[in-house]
């Protein structure tokens, strides 16, 4: 006999021919949206100093998959996708889809569809690890100067490392008789970002000028350190993320009628949480250690689509996985083409995106 929660969670079998306009149109941004990304790589993979058809990049993954194909493609054109543009093409793919789906996780915990990851401190306390690293440059590759391959880890491991500690810290600050308030903790996390800013503010104070330089390029972010070695470290950590966040869709569609609510249905809340912060951790602070901060991605993106889709989580989720991809994957093709051959900081183009529309849906419920 299936539980209450269990009668809950699962979604009615509905005939296709019957489904709600609502969910037939949820099915079909989904379609479009793992299409649009498609074609996104090709063209993404293609753009540059030098042009490279479609064709001729459908060429090169086909011939690198062991497919024989009468497609033409010239030894440079091969390498120059293959060495070059791939890695960052899907490096955006992949830090595109844990922010967007990291947003979307946090806005359905926090209830709020102007969460952002960044809430809980998980940005901040991965730019101030960078920072510290950055400033103390020498000393930090001293310590691992045994280990002479370690140098060029060292500011994505502490970026990294810093997010989580930030994380825990607010997650164990906020424990109030053996639970932890949503409530307490967006306050313990606003004062977090704070402190952490003021600490790197202070440690930018008292950085040279080639550290400033370096200081501001990471708050800025960029893909442009993009390799195969860089993507094959990245992609253990993305992997629980982008794989089981999208499975908490039912859980976040309980959660919304309130923690009481949902746990008298039967859904373990205490666990549910710790899912979502340690994979949203997980996800933005891998992908901050790697790329740096890319800011407005992991609120913009939900939000959209959740407009556009309807709220159910088990829409919203895996929309924004792709529709994070398919935007910085879009901003990051833009970003190193338009003012070529220099290239504009990836967070420029994001800012630049997300805070007129998040004006926009700030003031839209007064117009």
């Amino acid at each position: 006999m299936p539980t209450i929660a269990e009668r809950v969670l699962r979604p009615p079998t509905i005939p296709p021919a019957v489904l709600p306009p609502r969910a037939s149109r949820a099915r079909v941004l989904l379609v479009g949206l793992a299409v649009a990304l498609l074609l996104a790589v090709l063209v993404g993979a293609g753009a540059g100093a030098l042009p490279v058809p479609v064709a001729s990049v459908l060429g090169v993954l086909l011939h690198k998959l062991g497919l024989s194909t009468g497609l033409a493609v010239e030894p440079q054109q091969e390498a120059v996708v293959w060495a070059i543009r791939l890695p960052r093409v899907l490096l955006a793919v992949l830090v595109g889809a844990a922010l967007g789906l990291a947003g979307a996780a946090m806005q359905g915990l926090f209830r709020n569809p102007l969460a952002d990851p960044s809430l809980l401190g998980i940005s901040a306390g991965a730019s101030l690890a960078a920072v510290v690293v950055i400033v103390l440059e020498g000393k930090m590759l001293a310590i691992v100067g045994a280990l002479p391959s370690a140098g060029a880890y060292v500011l994505p491991l502490a970026a990294f490392v810093g997010a989580a500690l930030i994380t825990l810290f607010v997650y164990r600050v906020s424990r109030r008789g053996g639970r932890v308030l949503v409530s307490t903790m967006l306050l313990v996390g606003i004062a977090t970002n704070g402190l952490a800013g003021a600490v790197t503010g202070l440690l930018t104070y008292a950085a040279t000028d080639a550290q400033l330089r370096s200081i501001t390029f990471w708050g800025l972010g960029s893909l442009g350190g993009a390799t195969w070695p860089v993507l094959a470290t990245l992609v253990p950590f993305l992997l629980a993320p982008l794989l089981y966040l999208p499975r908490l869709g039912k859980a976040l569609n309980l959660l919304v009628l309130g923690e009481e609510q949902a746990s008298h249905l039967g859904l373990p809340v205490a666990r549910v949480k710790w899912q979502v912060i340690g994979l949203t951790t997980l996800a933005v602070g891998a992908s901050v250690a790697t790329v740096g901060t890319i800011g407005f991605l992991g609120f913009l993106v939900p939000h959209v689509l959740r407009l556009l889709g309807g709220p159910d989580h088990r829409f919203v989720l895996p929309a924004s996985a792709l529709g994070g991809a398919l935007v910085l994957l879009l901003a990051d093709t833009l970003a190193r083409t338009v003012v070529a051959p220099a290239e504009l900081p990836i967070g420029i183009l994001t800012a630049l995106l997300g805070a007129p529309v998040f004006l926009w849906i700030v003031l839209r419920p007064r117009i």
